[in-house]
């Protein structure tokens, strides 16, 4: 009973503290007359991959590289699989492949590099150094090619549609602040309660811990992402859902496990490396065809989305670790032997 108020507690303050965070982030840069699109480029983009980002990080220093890693991992999965099937079920998604050849080239080319780097069995501080320095390098060329483009440019418009997601009429400077305060407390917290629920249920179910942190704490992580989504398709703003997926998809990767590698070199599990990276790859390399070829997911797409989510939720607690199982062990009683 106790785990479930934890899981419950913190999926609560992720969600609501991501909220307020990024609003009261949003209305200060506001007041700063920082631009829409900015704002939705990097304050909407990074605030709701909080939770990610503070999980991952604390679950790297407690030594527990199943649910840091699994997190961004399976958030990514996620993020595609739920949020953009979902979206797309409640409304079509339509989109223009010009205004996302350059995100989607960055998307695709972030999941094949966190790839290259895991395939080590091991995220090097330098290499965690390396997917920021990407990071910074494409936000910049972001910056410049957006102004140099002018308003009249697709992407800048979907910059600035995300940013008007989170407008809300102006409040004053100190509610503001609070927000942000308030928020990333409530973040921290409900991400040590997160960690500390899902380390007992894989002990207690007998699954590894990157079990929970590619299904559960992936999926509750991703409730941000999912309430911009949601209301997105809702309000008929398909391509804001994009936006976001497509942005957290970068941060995720680049920003979450690059600082978390940078703080602290991280093991990537053996399951991860010979399954998830790689249906990641897939997932990734699908919603690209669909999005630059066939200009967007129509209803079926987002509902074999949805139903390929659910297998491989079930093939994590029904499969995998069937066949990934006995490797670990193996692994683990040679490392005991030596």
């Amino acid at each position: 009973m106790i785990t479930v108020l934890q899981f419950a507690g913190g999926f609560v303050l992720l969600l609501f503290g991501a909220e307020y965070l990024v609003r009261g982030a949003v209305s200060l840069a506001r007041r700063l007359n920082v631009s829409p699109m900015i704002i939705g480029m990097t304050i909407v983009a990074y605030g709701t991959t909080a939770p990610e980002l503070v999980v991952s990080l604390q679950a790297a220093i407690d030594g527990l590289p199943g649910i840091a890693v699994g997190n961004v991992v399976g958030s990514n999965i996620a993020n595609i699989l739920l949020i953009l099937g979902l979206s797309a079920v409640i409304f079509p998604i339509v989109v223009s492949p010009k205004a996302l050849y350059r995100d989607a080239a960055v998307m695709g080319g972030s999941a094949l590099l966190f790839t290259a780097l895991a395939l080590s069995g091991r995220i090097e501080r330098w290499q965690g150094i390396l997917m920021v320095a990407v990071l910074v390098g494409y936000s910049i060329y972001a910056f410049w090619s957006e102004r140099q483009r002018g308003k009249a440019n697709d992407a800048g418009d979907l910059a600035e549609e995300l940013s008007d997601e989170f407008k809300d009429p102006p409040q004053a400077t100190w509610l503001s602040v609070l927000c942000v305060i308030g928020g990333v407390a409530a973040v921290v917290t409900g991400a040590k309660l997160l960690v500390t629920a899902a380390v007992f249920t894989a002990r207690s179910l007998g699954v590894g811990e990157e079990i929970i942190g590619l299904t559960i704490v992936a999926v509750g992580t991703s409730l941000p992402e999912l309430a911009t989504a949601t209301v997105a398709a809702l309000k008929k703003h398909s391509e804001v859902a994009v936006g976001n997926i497509m942005g957290a998809g970068i941060y995720n990767l680049l920003a979450i496990m690059g600082l978390v590698s940078a703080v602290s070199p991280v093991d990537v599990p053996r399951q991860i490396l010979a399954f998830d990276l790689w249906f990641m790859l897939a997932v990734t390399g699908t919603l690209l065809f669909f999005l630059l070829v066939r200009k967007g997911l129509a209803r079926p797409v987002g509902a074999a989305f949805l139903a390929l989510f659910v297998a491989y939720t079930v093939l994590q607690y029904y499969g995998v670790e069937r066949v990934f199982g006995p490797a670990k062990q193996a692994a683990a009683g040679i490392g005991l032997s030596g």
